[in-house]
């Protein structure tokens, strides 16, 4: 069982993807980067759930 993304991660990762759809991409490490650039994340661990997520995402609609 994996673990469940709380309301933050998933609205701010959304509103990344709504607005920066095609900045995001199937590598992790890039996509860290991205978000690091458009949000003033609060720690690390934020930053890397948000972008974990993000790739997450991105992976999933590519596969549809």
């Amino acid at each position: 069982m994996g673990r469940i993304k709380t309301q933050l991660i998933k609205r701010s990762t959304m509103k990344l993807l709504a607005t920066h759809k095609e900045s995001f991409t199937k590598n992790f490490d890039e996509n860290k980067k991205v978000v690091q650039d458009m949000l003033t994340a609060p720690t690390k661990k934020l930053r890397n759930v948000i972008a974990g997520y993000a790739t997450r995402l991105v992976k999933n609609e590519k596969e549809l």
